[in-house]
């Protein structure tokens, strides 16, 4: 690994890469092998994480797809010096931002979209410029299988898929790469922190956390419902923006417990670990952790709670009038279980947030329209949906990450590049006029100064 990131290195620092007709024709390789390769991926994801075809294209290929098309649109606008305002008694300088790639990038990626979370990063490094090592999940075995993809869509120099577990990521953060950007728990987010901080590396932590979702008495109880369902079961809960958790108001909570056990079938039948539709947990360790959450709150059981251990799937489960330290509330789910907290007041939901980590996410269904300005500006998250879930990461025009243990660095579209790259800040002065006043000696010059940039 040394020799190729040396190689890499001199590749990078031959300039080959700040071209942008280079990085153009190396985003429109990735596009195409992945358009080629699109029935293999399919089928990968369907074997690591039970996804249907619509759903894995619909959160994976689809989301990829758009970043590459936005990345080429825009690049050589986001590549050109950008001219800033100079102070007038700095005249007749001129000034100047000249974004340039970081380097060789490490991407760390997960197992939950294991395409997308590996190739969404890279897309924005090879945007950006830099030089990438795709480390890939071994935690999903078919879809981590991204080296003949990427070896057909780039030289070994440019962009290298880096296979094996725990030991090969720790053997990557030794080295001392010039961008670090990892997606998975804040647990191990520290590990890569820590890690980079022996070579000063910078890092984008895409972390997680338990993602609140507030419905006020005013909701629309019908469609909070569906959107919370579809946004909770959408790859079997593992995802890292699912609604972790419901705060209703207690007019309405009763209410919605029977809507959200009414949508369940609508989405996949009466018997959900029989559809192919619905996803499975990823691992068998996976699958039982979520299990032993589950029959930790059986008593607290509105609707689901049947598993089967042979498929990997656990039904989408909700539970009500838990107590505040339940096991349900400790950590993030990353599965189909949803613990239903009731509040007498926006203000106590927003109370109960605040004593939490600052999360990923946050949703909030409500038909006040002066709520729907304050709860975004009251309380601290990464991204935020209102009257929806999910949807904000799918839009690139709006920056993606999170907030103190939820993550730290963005990206998606222009902030992906950014993310990638350093502005340098260039300043232009004339030789001439030459004004005295600045230079030594300074005599009684400290009075005109002050008049001066007053």
């Amino acid at each position: 690994m040394e020799q190729s990131l040396e190689r890499m290195r001199r590749f990078f620092e031959s300039g080959q890469t700040q071209d942008c007709g280079f990085r153009i024709g190396s985003l429109r390789r990735l596009r195409r092998g992945i358009a080629e390769k699109e029935p293999v991926l399919l089928e990968a994801m369907r074997l690591d994480l039970g996804k249907s075809a619509f759903e894995a294209y619909e959160c994976e290929l689809l989301s990829v797809y758009r970043e590459i098309d936005e990345s080429i649109r825009r690049l050589r606008s986001w590549s050109k010096p950008r001219r800033v305002k100079t102070p007038w008694y700095h005249f007749p300088a001129a000034s100047r931002l000249l974004p340039e790639p970081l380097g060789v990038s490490l991407i760390l990626s997960p197992w939950n979209y294991p395409f997308l979370l590996a190739v969404s990063p890279l897309v924005a490094a090879v945007a950006a410029g830099c030089c990438a090592v795709v480390k890939p999940s071994e935690g999903a075995p078919p879809t981590a299988a991204l080296e003949a993809l990427l070896a057909g869509c780039f030289a070994p120099e440019h962009v290298v898929c880096v296979q094996g577990g725990v030991a090969e990521s720790e053997r990557l953060l030794a080295l001392p790469f010039d961008k670090i950007f990892f997606t998975g728990s804040p647990r191990v987010g520290r590990i890569v922190m820590q890690a980079a901080a022996r070579n000063l590396t910078p890092v984008t932590l895409e972390l997680g956390g338990k993602s609140p979702c507030i419905v006020d008495e005013t909701a629309d109880l019908a469609l909070a419902a569906k959107r919370i369902v579809w946004g909770k079961t959408l790859n079997a809960g593992q995802t890292c923006v699912a609604p972790d958790y419901l705060l209703v108001h207690r007019s309405v909570k009763d209410a919605l417990l029977q809507k959200l056990a009414e949508q369940t079938p609508v989405f996949y039948g009466a018997h959900p670990l029989e559809n192919d539709e619905y996803p499975r947990i990823v691992n068998k360790r996976q699958f039982d952790r979520l299990v032993g959450l589950l029959e930790a709150g059986r008593p607290q059981i509105v609707c689901g709670g049947g598993y089967d251990e042979k498929r990997l799937k656990i039904e989408p489960t909700v539970f009500a009038d838990l107590p505040p330290a339940h096991p349900l509330m400790e950590e993030e789910l990353f599965g189909p279980l949803l613990p239903v907290l009731t509040v007498d007041s926006l203000q106590q939901a927003l109370d109960s947030i605040a004593a939490r980590p600052k999360p990923l996410a946050l949703y909030l269904f409500t038909n006040d329209t002066a709520r729907k300005k304050q709860v975004p500006r009251a309380a601290h998250f990464g991204g935020c949906c209102i009257n929806d879930t999910v949807l904000h990461v799918n839009n690139h025009y709006l920056p993606f990450g999170g907030v103190g243990e939820s993550g730290m660095g963005r990206y998606h579209g222009r902030r992906g590049f950014e993310a990638f790259s350093h502005e340098k800040a260039v300043l232009t002065n004339r030789r001439f006029p030459d004004f005295p006043v600045r230079y030594p000696p300074y005599g009684e010059k400290l009075g005109f100064l002050k008049r001066l940039v007053k």
